[in-house]
C-alpha cells in the first residue's frame, strides 16, 4: 500500500502510517530499528532496494531522505516536504517512508526525522554516496547508535580511509570494510592450521579499492610484520600471499568467485569468495549496533604505514669494559688484603 502526501509534516506522515497499518489489518509494530537512508534521487532505488532486501533479516521502519535542490532563487527560500509512505508488501517486511525535503529544508533533515523514529529503538544511518567527513558531527548521524558509509563510492576513496581515521568516533563503519569479512575470516582460519611464524604479506587488488587497503592494514596491525600493497586488473581484491618460515600460504581469488587456498604440504583447496551484494553487506552491519574496535584499530593504523618494516623493540647495546675498569676490582682487592695485614 502507498501514501502519496504533499507539502506535509512529520505529524501527518505519523498518521498516514497508523492508516496504513490499519488498512492492511496489521496494526502491530514488531520492527527492531530504525534505518535512515541520506541519498540522492540518483541512488534511492539501488539503496531502497538493498535495504527492503535486508529487512527480511531486520524488520525496521527504513526513511529514505533525499534532499532535492531548488532550481530558482525564490524556491530556495522557501521550505516543502513531501512523502510517500509504503507499508505492507511494498516495504518489504517493515515500513518505507521516502522523504523529499526542498528549500531550507535540506538543512534542517534532522527535524523532519526525529518524530518518525521508531521509540525505544536503535537508529542506523547509511550514507550510500556523498557521506559527510565526519559522520558522527552530522546532525542525522548524531541521532544513531551506528553510522554506516562506504568509502569505494568516494572520488579519492585511499585519501577518504584518512579522513575517516581522523574523524572516527565509535559506531562509525564502513562497507569496504565489511566486503572483506569472508577473507578476514578465511585468513585467520589458514593461520590456526599452522604454528609458523609470518615474516611478509602481499595484498593484490584492482587499484581505487579501498578494501584492498583496509586488508592490507587489518594484517599489518594484527601481525606486525610489513605488508606491501600491489595491484591487479581485479575484479576487486584478488589475491593474499603471506610469507612463513614454514612456506607461503597464498589465497588467490581472480574471478570473484571462487578462490584457491594453497598452503605448503597440503593440497590446494578451493573456497567460496563471492562478491557480495550491497544488500548482503548492509545485513551484516545490522547484526551488531556496538562499535566495532578491530575495524578501528586497522583505520587508525594507516595508509602511509603499509610497506614499513615492522617495529621492534630495540635492546640496549652493553658496552664492553674498558681496560681501566677491567684493572679496577683487581687494585680494590690488593687494597683490602694490604689492609687486613
Amino acid at each position: 500500500m502507498k501514501i502519496d502526501l504533499t507539502d506535509t509534516t512529520s505529524s501527518k506522515i505519523n498518521k498516514a502510517l497508523v492508516q496504513g497499518r490499519r488498512a492492511i489489518g496489521t496494526p502491530a509494530v514488531g520492527m527492531v530499528l530504525t534505518l535512515v537512508i541520506v541519498t540522492d534521487e540518483e541512488n534511492a532505488y539501488d539503496s531502497l532496494k538493498a535495504a527492503n532486501e535486508a529487512s527480511r533479516e531486520h524488520p525496521s521502519r527504513t526513511l529514505v531522505v533525499i534532499k532535492r535542490a531548488a532550481r530558482s532563487p525564490r524556491d530556495r527560500t522557501t521550505s516543502r516536504l513531501d512523502a510517500e509512505v509504503r507499508v505492507g508488501a511494498d516495504a518489504g517486511t517493515g515500513e518505507t517512508v521516502i522523504l523529499r525535503l526542498y528549500g531550507e529544508g535540506i538543512n534542517h533533515a534532522q527535524s523532519v526525522v526525529l518524530p518518525l523514529l521508531l521509540p525505544d529503538a536503535p537508529v542506523v544511518v547509511w550514507w550510500p554516496v556523498n557521506a559527510p567527513l565526519d559522520p558522527a558531527k552530522d546532525p542525522l548521524g548524531a541521532l544513531a547508535q551506528r553510522r554506516v558509509t562506504d568509502t569505494y563510492a568516494a572520488e579519492q576513496p585511499i585519501h577518504e580511509l584518512t579522513a575517516r581515521a581522523e574523524a572516527y568516533h565509535p559506531g562509525d563503519t564502513d562497507l569496504a570494510w565489511t566486503r572483506i569479512t569472508p577473507w578476514r575470516s578465511m585468513l585467520a582460519a589458514a593461520l590456526d592450521q599452522v604454528t609458523c611464524k609470518v615474516t611478509s604479506v602481499e595484498v593484490e587488488g584492482e587499484e581505487f579499492n579501498p578494501s584492498c587497503e583496509l586488508l592490507a592494514m587489518w594484517l599489518a596491525d594484527r601481525l606486525d610484520v610489513p605488508v606491501k600493497r600491489s595491484l591487479s586488473a581485479g575484479p576487486g581484491l584478488t589475491g593474499v600471499r603471506m610469507d612463513t618460515d614454514c612456506g607461503p600460504i597464498v589465497l588467490g581469488r581472480a574471478d570473484g568467485s571462487l578462490a584457491t587456498l594453497s598452503m605448503q604440504g597440503q593440497p590446494d583447496r578451493a573456497v567460496a569468495l563471492k562478491r557480495r551484494e550491497t544488500a548482503e553487506l548492509i545485513a551484516e552491519e545490522l547484526r551488531r549496533l556496538d562499535p566495532d574496535d578491530t575495524y578501528a584499530s586497522a583505520l587508525k593504523f594507516g595508509v602511509d604505514r603499509l610497506g614499513e618494516p615492522a617495529e621492534q623493540t630495540s635492546v640496549p647495546e652493553v658496552e664492553e669494559p674498558t681496560e681501566a675498569a677491567k684493572k679496577a676490582p683487581a687494585k680494590k682487592t690488593a687494597a683490602k688484603k694490604a689492609a687486613a695485614k
